[in-house]
């Protein structure tokens, strides 16, 4: 049998053991749940049930690394062991074996977790600010200059409009909105996994049939009329209007074979999951390099781009 077919078996093997242990100790420290409820966090409920993790052991613990902000994608969470829920078990441990501790690496559940009810996600108000308080309150609580963020499918677009600011609406929570400033001077490092920023190709027959493919706040790609691109949904056109605002340094992940996003990742002969003006990107064209696996298996790219600013 081939070497490296065995490598990735065994690589796979190793992943669920460990994610068993994981998903079973990661989690908000006290120390950090004691902060944020004293700082005003509370009512945002970032440990959701224990599925979060990050924070310092004690008060004396120290953040050395800049801190990571692990922002995961759509019916997925923070922890996970299952596929398509793995979540960033294979990213954090990764992470801590070159030398990262827990006190640096952070992660919650911003939405249901349930597959299920995947086609009722979409970019929400209260999901946008959930995740953009919690990089306020990761920066603040390490007193990090800076903090990297790394995304995946749904939480990318999430993120990046979470970072952009500015105004929106959400019909199903109050209407008009305004998050505020840009948080772009707070992020040195932006990662986006697998995303859809130009939409997500499923969408193309049923924009506006789901929350999830909603032209308003989903992930609409548009139509075209007479060659040119119209209807894109009201939060992508949004966050594509401007570029470069995620952070100082860009870069993408992503995948031709993506089984989620499908037909080798062009919506409208455009790559979905690029971002723009992004510095750099990684690329995969063949299996297992999929839509979780550009996740699963890429631990070393991720940790090279927010350490390094690297890609290779």
């Amino acid at each position: 049998m081939n070497k490296i077919v065995i490598s990735i078996r065994v690589f796979a093997v190793l992943t669920v053991v460990l994610a068993a242990f994981v998903s079973a100790n990661a989690q908000l420290t006290s120390d950090f749940q004691t902060w944020l409820n004293a700082n005003g966090y509370g009512s945002y409920n970032f440990n959701g049930g224990g599925n979060s993790f990050g924070g310092k052991a004690n008060a004396s613990d120290t953040v050395v690394n800049q801190p990571v902000i692990f922002i995961h994608g759509n019916s997925d969470a923070a922890n996970g062991n299952a596929y398509g829920m793995t979540g960033w078990t294979a990213s954090r441990n990764y992470f801590i074996s070159q030398g990262y501790k827990g006190s640096e690496l952070y992660a919650i559940t911003w939405g249901d977790n349930n597959p299920l009810y995947s086609a009722n996600q979409y970019h929400s108000l209260p999901n946008i600010q959930k995740i953009r308080a919690f990089i306020q309150a990761v920066k603040a609580y390490t007193g990090a200059a800076k903090v990297d963020i790394v995304t995946h499918s749904m939480g990318v677009t999430l993120t990046r409009k979470a970072i952009l600011g500015g105004s929106g609406n959400d019909l199903l929570n109050g209407g008009n909105y305004n998050l505020g400033a840009s948080l772009t001077s707070s992020v040195d490092t932006f990662v986006g996994i697998a995303g859809a920023n130009r939409g997500l190709v499923s969408c193309y027959q049923s924009g506006g049939t789901t929350p999830t493919c909603a032209n308003t706040n989903g992930l609409y790609p548009g139509y075209l009329y007479f060659g040119f691109i119209v209807g894109v949904s009201n939060i992508l056109n949004n966050i594509n209007a401007s570029s470069h605002y995620e952070g100082t340094y860009v870069y993408s992940m992503w995948s031709t074979v993506d089984e989620v996003i499908g037909y080798g990742n062009l919506v409208y002969g455009y790559y979905t999951s690029q971002i723009p003006s992004q510095n750099g990107e990684v690329r995969f064209t063949a299996v297992p390099y999929g839509h979780f696996n550009s996740k699963d298996l890429t631990g070393y790219n991720q940790w090279r781009m927010v350490k390094f600013h690297a890609t290779n």
